[in-house]
């Protein structure tokens, strides 16, 4: 029985913190550990350089993401880890596909009908102001790493069902024009997907600056988790855990026993003080092992290298007979 291909991609402009952990990170590797399942992660370097012409910054951030998958329990002998930028495959498969894709298509982008409407608000002349070909044809590239490996289902964030639904529509024009050459993913958005709350109780999320990364040295976590906002309820005053978000944060990982133990505490009064520290202290302990295992493997950046190029190899081994397929359906390839 053939396996299932799973693909994630993961950008590279950011330090990983405890919401990626709790929402993406472990079940994406939980996932991955599953019977029939193949699954492939990738490092999306190329699409970093949408949003971040910081050359330093994407570097740090691949090794840093790169050695908190690992760090987390990836396996790289299970799964097939690369980077993108590795798969010159992938850029050869964004020309077939975008000389398909209809601009109509990509005119109703939600990021770029985002950028367009906020140039027309601003009163710009241009309404194309200051987007570039790497922000409208982005839809393309990411069809082009999914339909790559012929992924069957692709785990999202309900922001990118949109780009999984022109992919979809991408694929099927070419097989209609060319015949059957990809897979249509199948679009996989959990619903009960863990969105944290960050230091201020919104959405942790770097472009709101309020995150806690997730292996930070000991004394900061430490200081991080003592910021988070909370209300102004004394000790021994019931507390609510609804809209709490040390309780939020604590139940993310938490055992549903000791989850209901912390709610037992919350209504006899707890300290926001004496909760910050056993928030510390529980996740401390969870995280102890993967940050020495992270800071082993950010000394050690040859080893990272050495993964992603292994995983690099497997990945195109499979993306060279795909490719060499596409080209042949739409007539490019040796004269005969």
């Amino acid at each position: 029985m053939s396996k299932q291909i799973v693909l994630t991609g993961i950008t590279t402009t950011g330090i990983p913190h405890l919401g990626n952990y709790a929402g993406a990170i472990r079940p994406a590797i939980e996932a991955s550990k599953q019977d029939g399942v193949q699954s492939y992660f990738f490092l999306a370097d190329y699409h970093a350089l949408i949003k971040c012409h910081e050359p330093e910054r994407v570097r740090e951030s691949t090794k840093a993401i790169a050695a908190t998958w690992l760090a987390c329990g990836l396996d790289p002998e299970k799964v097939t880890f690369y980077r993108q930028s590795d798969i010159p495959e992938i850029l050869e498969l964004n020309w077939l596909l975008t000389s398909v894709t209809a601009k109509g298509l990509m005119n109703r982008a939600h990021a770029y009908k985002a950028a367009v409407q906020e140039n027309i608000e601003k009163g710009d002349a241009d309404p194309d102001k200051g987007v570039t070909m790497g922000l409208f044809s982005y839809p393309v590239l990411m069809s082009a790493d999914i339909l790559m490996f012929n992924a069957h289902k692709v785990p999202v964030g309900k922001d990118q069902v949109q780009h999984l639904e022109m992919c979809r529509d991408i694929a099927a024009r070419f097989n209609h024009i060319f015949g059957e050459t990809f897979v249509l993913p199948e679009v996989v958005v959990s619903e009960e997907s863990m969105v944290l709350p960050g230091l201020d109780g919104r959405k942790m999320s770097k472009s709101y600056n309020n995150t806690i990364p997730l292996f930070e040295p000991e004394k900061k976590f430490r200081k991080l988790i003592n910021k988070i906002v909370t209300n102004s309820l004394e000790p021994g005053e019931p507390k609510e855990t609804d809209g709490c978000s040390l309780f939020a944060i604590y139940s993310a990982f938490a055992k549903p026993e000791e989850v209901a133990n912390m709610r037992k505490q919350y209504a006899e009064g707890i300290g926001w003080g004496e909760m910050k520290k056993q928030l510390f202290e529980y996740l401390n302990e969870i995280l102890a092992d993967k940050r020495e295992r992270y800071n082993e493997l950010m000394q050690d950046p040859a080893y990272i290298e050495a993964t992603l190029q292994q995983g690099a190899e497997k990945a195109r081994e499979k993306a060279a007979v795909l490719l060499a397929k596409a080209k042949q359906a739409v007539g490019i390839g040796p004269i005969r």
